[in-house]
């Protein structure tokens, strides 16, 4: 791994793909023998330090239309937190029905499992059939795995029956020093981004994109009022920046003055504490309180000058999910792409069913949907939200802040980079930009 590393911090791309690959390397993983290690806890409680281990995994065969990359950075989303606490269910049954699938999908199906959904690095070595990617070609990989030998597939690759998250559902993520991917995951490293920097928007920059702005989520359009949940943090924080870039009204809902600063920083005007207005939406774990629903509506329509949202951005899940079919606009959509309070929903569906509001389910993004993200990035219209940045030994730690909701926008990790700052090869690009790419740093 020194050779390979050696030659990208000299900035020798093109001699990467002489080198040896090693045939071992060091990885985050879980183990299979340790699923039931919570058993019993409760999952606030659930530690992500104690099940995440700095392993020395063996190099996986290289199969048609993959790559082999270098990892300098990656990232933490919320996949990596519940593969580490084992829940809603152990991602090793993932691996092994993955495993059943062909002779090379075995490789997947392992009593550990290395994690990470996001990467900025550079190609190692590409498999037989790719060829719009060399060794020393510098990207970042977006998560979708697809096999598309079905035609279900072929329309919008998010329907394809064998749709996977890379490092969630396969094996061999970005949280290591090498990972595994399809080449067609494969996008251009923005060129006046750090190595740690280019790595963090991955999964949440495009599944903001194709749930909010794509034609398969809400279709956001201009003087649409959208309202964000959690909208300082991973996903939110690219929601605020898509609807303010898109002409459309962001209310952004968080839970500190610190959250709403962020969000006023990145230009939204309209900035709900949650906590300090004191919202309760639950009167106890089994019952809602619709009197909150209504006085949260009521907030939102005093800052609006009287809009309802035409679309909610929904993540939270259970904790929120009643009063954001409540809040919508009659006509509005709701668009969720996740649960992180809870998968099991409940709402008052007289507000859905005759108020001809719709639900939108989105669940990350195909390779269009994330290269045009991706594009954004690259030109300076969208920004990271990086706010603090782990070496690889620390990704429990990582884990555990974005677990405990301490953190902000998103937390990165370095891999093979050994220093933060390293990787920009534009610097007067990245001049024009700087405020903005630091805006989350030290928050």
């Amino acid at each position: 791994m020194q050779e390979i590393l050696d030659a990208i911090l000299a900035e020798r791309f093109d001699a990467v793909g002489g080198l040896p690959v090693p045939d071992h390397y060091q990885a985050m993983t879980v183990h299979a023998d340790e699923t039931e290690m919570f058993d019993g806890i409760a999952t606030r409680d659930k530690d992500p330090r104690k099940s995440l281990h700095l392993d020395t995994v063996p190099t996986p065969e290289l199969g048609p239309g993959e790559a082999l990359v270098a990892v300098m950075a990656s990232a933490i989303n919320y996949n990596t937190v519940w593969t580490s606490i084992f829940e809603p269910l152990s991602t090793f049954g993932f691996l092994k029905r993955y495993g059943r699938e062909s002779e090379l999908a075995k490789r997947h199906d392992l009593p550990y499992h290395i994690v990470g959904s996001d990467l900025a690095g550079v190609v190692v070595r590409t498999g037989a059939g790719v060829n719009a990617w060399k060794p020393g070609d510098r990207v970042v990989a977006h998560c979708l795995s697809v096999e598309l030998e079905s035609p279900d597939g072929h329309g919008d690759t998010m329907m394809d029956p064998q749709q996977r998250i890379w490092g969630f559902e396969t094996n061999f993520g970005g949280l290591a020093q090498l990972a595994l991917v399809k080449s067609n995951q494969l996008m251009p490293k923005p060129e006046h981004l750090t190595w740690e920097e280019a790595a963090s928007p991955g999964l949440v920059n495009s599944t903001a994109y194709r749930q909010l702005v794509s034609r398969n989520g809400a279709d956001m359009k201009q003087g649409d009022t959208v309202l964000i949940w959690g909208a300082s943090g991973g996903l939110g924080s690219y929601a605020t920046q898509f609807a303010l870039n898109g002409g459309a009204t962001p209310v952004c809902v968080v839970s500190s003055p610190e959250k709403a600063e962020i969000c006023r920083s990145m230009g939204a005007e309209l900035v709900i504490d949650r906590n300090a207005e004191g919202y309760r939406f639950w009167k106890d774990p089994q019952t809602q309180d619709p009197k909150e629903w209504k006085r949260f509506g009521a907030r939102i329509r005093e800052l609006t000058g009287g809009d309802d949202p035409d679309i909610v951005f929904e993540h939270p899940g259970r904790e929120t999910f009643g009063a954001s079919v409540y809040c919508a606009r009659k006509g509005g959509t709701i668009v969720t792409c996740a649960s992180t309070s809870g998968y099991l929903h409940e709402y008052d569906n007289r507000y859905l069913w005759m108020n001809l509001k719709r639900i939108v389910g989105s669940h990350f993004a195909n390779y269009r949907e994330a290269w045009e993200a991706n594009r954004l990035i690259d030109k300076g219209l969208i920004h990271p939200t990086l706010s603090k940045v782990y070496p690889l030994a620390d990704t429990g730690q990582a884990a555990y802040d974005v677990h405990q909701n301490a953190h902000q926008g998103k937390v990165g990790v370095l891999a093979l980079a050994p220093e933060e700052g390293l990787g920009v090869t534009n610097p007067e690009k990245r001049a024009k930009h700087l405020d903005a790419i630091n805006r989350f740093r030290g928050v």
